[in-house]
Parts: structure tokens; sequence; C-alpha cells
């Protein structure tokens, strides 16, 4: 585990704290299926358009007024520090942590550390469309709740990318996916990384999530009688924190690379993108 230097400008012009970013860049123990595809040992090393995967997200982040320093999480990790480019690898606001039993765990394990000080932001290697406008409307339209999750509406999706297949939560007023971006403030998130421990192999299954909080909850849930916002409000109440959704108005927030469809998908945004 390396612990990066103490940033000089810990805090912002604003006087607020600058963020840690956790980067997930681990892998199944029995391998990763899009590894394999590419034929590279770590799904995080996959290139795309002349860059992996972790190179996109890191230097995304790095260039970010509201990060501080950022910590890249897997099983190896020499051997992801190895597969970056040596302005990456050497650079002193990046440190490299070894993951364990479960991806929750793992962040448990240095959230609030020297080497992850709050407040967290999570995301994952394979969150390649990362930008600075994705990162900027984050950080802009979170309150400073507990927990923050990041979501795209469906309807922001399809007007982009109307063939686009995703896993959607569905609440009254609208369906959201997942954005890779989770904001962990300061200690009282911690029950909220617990609940993520039980819950990970069913992390694209919202019912079963929220069949955690209680029947009333679920019920209300799943006849879209709730509200998205209401929903995390109340789930937090019951973990004695404060969490909230932030709905990202960028559809590429919400398209990782999990198939091959997802990587000829962003593949064709970034070539697009950086012609």
């Amino acid at each position: 585990m390396s612990v990066p230097p103490v940033v000089d400008a810990e805090r912002q012009a604003g006087g607020k704290p600058l963020w840690t970013a956790i980067i997930l860049a681990g892998q199944r123990p029995e391998g990763d299926p899009m590894a394999a595809h590419c034929q590279v040992a770590y799904k995080a090393l996959i290139p795309i358009a002349g860059q992996t995967m972790l190179e996109r997200v890191t230097r995304a982040l790095l260039a970010s007024a509201d990060i501080g320093r950022i910590v890249i999480m897997g099983q190896s990790p020499e051997a992801l520090k190895a597969g970056l480019d040596s302005d990456l690898g050497e650079n002193q606001r990046i440190g490299f942590a070894q993951s364990g039993d479960g991806i929750a765990t793992s962040i448990h394990k240095i959230a609030g550390s020297a080497l992850a000080p709050w407040p967290v932001l999570v995301t994952t290697a394979d969150n390649a469309l990362l930008t600075g406008e994705i990162l900027d409307c984050f950080f802009r339209a979170h309150t400073g709740q507990d927990v923050a999750v990041g979501v795209v509406e469906r309807r922001t999706m399809l007007a982009a990318y109307p063939d686009a297949r995703r896993t959607w939560l569905k609440f009254r007023g609208g369906a959201y996916s997942g954005a890779n971006l989770f904001a962990l403030h300061n200690a009282a998130a911690r029950p909220a990384l617990a609940l993520w421990s039980t819950v990970e192999k069913d992390r694209k299954k919202g019912w079963k999530i929220f069949a955690r909080f209680g029947p009333w909850l679920l019920i209300r849930a799943l006849s879209r009688t709730i509200g998205f916002e209401d929903a995390m409000a109340r789930a937090g109440k019951r973990l004695s924190l404060r969490a909230e959704p932030v709905v990202l108005p960028v559809a590429e927030a919400a398209i990782d690379v999990d198939k091959p469809g997802d990587l000829e998908l962003v593949t064709r945004i970034l070539e697009q993108r950086e012609a």
C-alpha cells in the first residue's frame, strides 16, 4: 500500500476539502470475461483508442480541481502501476492499494485513512467516458449528504443513445441507471459500506437492495409510488445517515464497459470525441 504525500493544496480556494478518488480496478478471482475477450491480463488495462481504460479514468480525475489524490485499488497493484504511462505511475498524487475480499470491505478498510482521507469519491476503471464535465456536474449537484450516488435518467440516455440497454431502477417520475460515481462524505457513510458488502452480488437488482430496508419501502419502490430522492432519503434514515441521488445530465456518465457491445460503443464515442 503506497500513500501519496499530503497535497499542499489540501483545500480548495473556497475552503472545502479536496476529494480522494478511489478507482476500483480489480476483477473476479476466476478472471474477467472482458479481459479475456481483449486478450489482456486485467480488465482495467483494456486499451481503447490509444489509452487503457484505467489511464483515461485517472487522467480525468487528475484534471479535476476537486480531486486532491487518487488511490488505484486492485488485486495486483504493481501490475496495474506497471501498465500505466510513467507520468501516471510516478505521479505523487497517485497511490495504490491491495483489494481484499469484496469491494465494500476493501473500501471500508482505507476510507478515512491517511491513504484515502474524507471525503471519498469511488469510481471504476471501466468508467472510460468519465470527463471533467461529468465530475463538475456531480460535485456541483452534490449537497453534502453523507452518501450520494450518481445516476442518469432514462430519458437523458435514450435521447442520446436510443438503442442503449442499461439496468434501470424505476421510481415515480423516472427510471435511473447508475453512473459509477459514489460520494462517501464522512465517517457517517460507513453503514452504507457495510450494507454494500451484503448486497454486492445483487447490485443490479434494485428491488433486492430496497428489500433490505423493510417491506414498506420495497412495496413503494415496486409500485413506483415513491420518487428516487425520497426513497434514498428514507433508506439513508434507516442507516442513520443522509443519502441522495445525484442526477447527471450527461448520458455518457452511465455507460461503462461490461460487455463487448459496450466496448464497441465506448470506442466509437471516444474516436468521435477525439477526432
